[in-house]
């Protein structure tokens, strides 16, 4: 089997955006295949991550970007898995390097979120409850995860200030991140003051909505090399699925997440104390302490302690570093393409391309990208530098 590689990414700008998603898709594109040859010489299908039609009143999402990279009769879908899209787009391009069926895919992901407004993102993200039980009651997604939050802050001994420094703490990684939607530094005082929006859970919470595109090129590492790219191997890729009712599942057990990130390390030859880095997906802050748990980086109940160094956390924690990107929360969240930037931020970690929010000598990743509430549908992947390889 070939050893699939990343050679190359390209994200758009992130945020509210006069650009429709196609120009978007063009941004992401162009960044990923400067000093490349043309995509069309080089990329032999194409898998988009994109949550909802939505926004855009657009499906054939796949057609459409095929057509915008200039490619022609190439297979080329639409993959939707909520906020896991991005991710199932990178799984099944990594499957088709792999199983030697094509030798250069193209993984994307886009979302014009603000193009639907308030009410209209609202709408497209509660489609991923279930209808009958969750959608019908007018649940939203910050009251889902804020069914999860109180849980968590009871079972545990989380406070509501711990859950603000994890967004303090995604802030400050976001205010090195040239592409994040929100590079900046906040307080604790800012986050435990700001509006609530579901109790427990405040405004500073709560990941952004916005626009954006991520483009990232999977090939194999020969052809990378032909090409002359910094290549990161994909070593290990998992997912798994949680019934989609939130009713249906132990709140504060994401066991969907723990079996996607113990696949990924099983191919990968790893365990979790290997991780130098990962990205998990924070839409909110508490996801970033379940997920903690979860991938194996964090005992259970202390989960939360991921925004203090290493060193302060409790006995059995890893040395890893969560989301140097600043996360969901405070990088972005263009809702198809955030497991696609996950990956981004790895590439330029392990390929020393990060700059001032560089990583001390990481070789090993994990990206961690859920969809629907908590484990609904999960997709992990483990990145390595030829050098972190076991």
């Amino acid at each position: 089997m070939a050893e699939p590689v990343i050679a190359s990414v390209g994200s758009s700008r992130l945020g509210r955006t006069d650009l429709p998603g196609r120009d978007l898709f063009s941004v992401a594109l162009a960044e990923a295949f400067e000093d490349l040859p043309d995509p069309a010489d080089l990329v032999e299908a194409v898998y988009v991550g994109n949550q909802s039609e939505t926004y855009e009143h657009q499906i054939m999402t796949g057609t459409l970007l095929a057509e915008w990279a200039g490619l022609r009769h190439v297979p080329a879908e639409r993959v939707e898995g909520c906020a896991a899209a991005g991710a199932l787009a990178l799984r099944h391009a990594v499957k088709d390097v792999r199983n030697g069926e094509h030798e250069a895919v193209l993984a994307c992901g886009v979302e014009k979120m603000t193009s639907a407004g308030t009410a209209g993102a609202t709408d497209a993200l509660s489609a991923a409850f279930d209808r009958a039980i969750e959608q019908r009651s007018g649940v939203t997604a910050p009251s889902q995860y804020a069914l999860l939050a109180r849980r968590y802050l009871h079972e545990t001994d989380a406070t509501e200030r711990d859950l603000a420094e994890i967004a303090v703490k995604n802030h400050a990684n976001a205010a090195d991140n040239p592409r994040a939607q929100f590079p900046k530094e906040i307080d604790v005082d800012t986050v435990l003051d700001s509006d609530p929006i579901a109790p427990p859970l405040k405004l500073y919470d709560c990941a952004p909505v916005g626009d954006g595109a991520a483009a990232v090129l999977v090939t194999t590492a020969e052809l990378a090399e032909d090409l002359d790219r910094p290549q990161v191997r994909v070593a290990g890729s998992g997912a798994s699925a949680n019934n989609i009712a939130v009713a249906e599942r132990d709140m504060t057990d994401i066991a969907g997440a723990r079996i996607a990130a113990e696949t990924a390390y099983e191919e990968a030859g790893i365990d979790a104390a290997d991780v130098d880095l990962a990205e998990v997906h924070d839409a909110f802050t508490v996801c970033e302490a379940l997920l903690s748990e979860a991938a194996g980086f964090a005992p259970e109940g202390t989960g939360y302690q991921s925004y203090l160094p290493p060193e302060e956390r409790a006995d059995g924690w890893t040395d890893v570093q969560l989301s140097p990107s600043g996360g969901l929360k405070a990088r972005g969240h263009p809702i198809g393409a955030t497991g696609l930037l996950q990956a981004l931020e790895a590439y330029e970690q392990l390929t020393g391309t990060a700059g001032d929010r560089a990583v001390d000598g990481a070789e090993t990743a994990l990206l961690l990208n859920e969809g629907g509430v908590a484990d609904a549908v999960t997709v992990g992947h483990v990145l390595t530098t030829a050098e972190g390889a076991r």
